[in-house]
């Protein structure tokens, strides 16, 4: 009861601060940034596309997107936690900032959690394990067994360290007893053609980057990572489907704020978004990428966050998987 009565003082004491307490009831009065850890045309980049006319209808400001690649996702989230706690920068967040990055880095100058804590959750999308499109292995089984016998073949490319299109493969690997060999690429494209080209065997990287190489042959699709059959997808078995015992991933994305922002303005821009994120357009356009509308506000948002870096640190260690 004293701690909240503290905290409750140290919030009025701040109020009560000249102009801030005026700053906060008139934001936002300038656009709005929002940093993304990979390049412009990307899941994150897309899924601000999608929100973009309603957010700047409810709040009367346009917004910036200022892409920071590299990392994993790191560069950029580096980079909002060190900006002004003014509520003018904010970061889209993911699996692999703030669920598999906290364990996979070592030294990082930041603690994802504590400097970027949560504004609310928008969307999650399965993974999708994809091999080449005239490969002669047609199901999960048929990959299984071919890794088993030709285990120097048994490569797989992702979009970079810590993301989760790397863990995924660790996990296949560790599930099926077979020793995965990671090819990491600067990005999900370069990742994608690797697999086109026969560079490696194959790929679990989000759905919507490998649709249009599925739909055209170039790539083939054989499972995807949620735990069950995926709604945009349901013609494709799961990896536990396919004999893949306790393998479930999917790959989330939210909006986090630097810590310090006052929380009348996270709260404000939270329910801004989860009311587009519930309107019925919005919500079949990000299904019509390959994703399904998941919110949670804040406080539900971090609680799911620290779940995740606890289910992925196992994994990560499994793995032996470590970025100085």
């Amino acid at each position: 009861m004293m701690q909240r009565r503290s905290a409750l003082l140290g919030t009025a004491g701040l109020l009560a601060l000249p102009g801030l307490a005026q700053a906060q009831g008139n934001w936002p009065e300038r656009p709005i940034r929002y940093v993304i850890g990979a390049a412009a045309g990307g899941v994150s980049d897309i899924f601000l596309r999608i929100m973009e006319a309603r957010l700047r209808e409810q709040l009367g400001q346009p917004l910036v997107i200022d892409p920071r690649p590299g990392a994993g996702g790191m560069v950029g989230a580096e980079q909002a936690a060190r900006s002004p706690p003014d509520g003018y920068s904010f970061f889209v967040n993911h699996i692999a900032s703030h669920g598999i990055g906290p364990s996979l880095y070592k030294r990082l100058a930041f603690d994802p959690l504590k400097d970027l804590p949560g504004v609310c959750r928008l969307a999650r999308m399965p993974n999708v394990l994809i091999v080449k499109g005239d490969s002669p292995l047609r199901d999960v089984a048929a990959l299984i067994a071919f890794m088993k016998a030709n285990p120097e073949r048994a490569t797989f490319a992702s979009a970079g360290t810590g993301t989760s299109s790397h863990l995924s493969g660790v996990l296949l690997g560790l599930r099926t007893g077979i020793d995965t060999t990671h090819v990491p690429y600067r990005g999900t494209a370069p990742s994608m053609a690797a697999v086109m080209n026969g560079e490696v065997l194959f790929a679990i990287d989000n759905a919507p980057a490998s649709r249009q190489q599925v739909l055209g042959g170039l790539l083939r699709a054989l499972a995807v990572s949620t735990a069950e059959r995926a709604p945009t997808m349901p013609e494709l078995p799961s990896l536990q489907e396919s004999g893949v015992a306790d393998f479930d991933v999917a790959s989330w994305y939210g909006i986090a704020a630097p810590a310090g922002v006052p929380r009348a303005i996270t709260e404000r821009l939270g329910a801004t978004i989860l009311a587009a994120l519930a309107d019925p357009g919005i919500a079949q356009r990000i299904r019509d990428f390959g994703a399904e509308p998941a919110p949670l506000p804040a406080a539900e948002f971090d609680a799911f966050m620290r779940q995740q870096v606890a289910a992925w640190a196992p994994v990560v260690r499994a793995s032996g998987a470590s970025v100085d």
